[in-house]
């Protein structure tokens, strides 16, 4: 009897052990890491800008959903407003769902080399039930931004730049997701779509120790504060992961981590990304990690002065060299 409750307590203390080494793998590791959060040095109108945005969407409508449909309504009149501000004609495109209209936002830069050739950068616009300052504000702030930037710039490929509708749940990995029902379509078109950059959560930035979270036996190799951006793609999408960080450093010191990997690990294949890379495109999120990081996440306290529009200002600048070369 002895000897079986020996085995049980070493038992019972390796599964403790194994836990706590599991546990201590979802915090980051590199702790050497500097405070980098910018100021925003030569960037007041983009850091206006991207303020305005979001303070507008998350404030000013707030909640916008299928289940908050005059919201959602005047958030996509928002975002069409401004698209046209900038010069684009735009299109929607319509689903029925719930015997309402749910409408994928969508403006294009038509390539003057390589028309057919198609690079988009996509965005939801929804929220789950929140003001979605970080989820998704701050994104289609950036989405916006990137926008009215090549709306003056000449590019080789067409660049087309979506406003999804319905990422959020109950609709997330459903045909009624927006970027899926666009994707179906686009498939059954036959686009020739070569590269995707989705925007998600790219609002929250702390350099507090152990603010950044990650996947267990992840954060050995990953920063300890959440004060970066990060590009996540698939197996399939490692080279276009490779061209957004090149374009992105000759741009901006601002840090940005990378992750390749397969969408079984968690939070990895959490956005319109998938919508394509079930389809078999080459799609890349760019995000300030969501849950792992942003204790707003999904929570009416995800409001628009929780973030830090100097660095997002930095991600912005960087981006804009990315799709500037990825679409060249």
């Amino acid at each position: 009897m002895r000897k079986i409750l020996k085995r049980i307590l070493r038992l019972i203390v390796a599964i403790l052990i194994g836990l706590f080494i599991v546990k201590a793998t979802t915090f980051g590791w590199r702790f050497w890491s500097k405070s980098s959060m910018s100021k925003g040095e030569g960037n007041a109108q983009l850091i206006k800008n991207l303020k305005s945005h979001v303070y507008k969407l998350s404030h000013e409508i707030g909640d916008r959903s299928m289940f908050k449909y005059d919201k959602l309504e005047e958030a996509k009149n928002y975002i069409a407003g401004e698209f046209t501000s900038f010069g684009y004609n735009v299109e929607f495109q319509k689903y029925t769902l719930f015997d309402k209209t749910a409408q994928n936002i969508i403006v294009s830069k038509v390539g003057i080399n390589k028309p057919e050739e198609i690079v988009i950068v996509g965005a939801h616009y929804d929220t789950c039930f929140n003001p979605g300052a970080d989820d998704n504000g701050s994104a289609v702030a950036g989405l916006l931004q990137l926008a009215r930037f090549m709306s003056n710039k000449e590019a080789g490929r067409t660049i087309k730049f979506i406003a999804f509708v319905n990422e959020e749940p109950p609709f997330f990995k459903t045909k009624d997701m927006g970027s899926y029902v666009y994707v179906r379509e686009a498939k059954a078109k036959g686009e020739n779509i070569k590269a995707v950059i989705i925007l998600e959560m790219i609002g929250y930035y702390t350099n507090k120790p152990n603010s950044q979270r990650y996947p267990p036996f992840l954060g050995p190799f990953y920063p300890n504060k959440g004060n970066f951006i990060c590009a996540i793609g698939n197996f399939s999408s490692r080279g276009l992961v490779k061209k957004v960080i090149k374009g992105f450093k000759k741009q901006t010191k601002f840090p940005i981590e990378s992750f390749v990997g397969p969408s079984v690990v968690s939070g990895v294949d959490f956005s319109d990304h998938w919508s394509f890379w079930k389809e078999g495109y080459p799609a890349v999120m760019v995000t300030d990690t969501a849950f792992y990081r942003n204790p707003h996440y999904h929570s009416s306290s995800d409001t628009y002065e929780k973030l830090n529009y100097e660095s997002m200002a930095e991600v912005i600048r960087g981006l804009k060299v990315s799709l500037t070369e990825i679409s060249h």
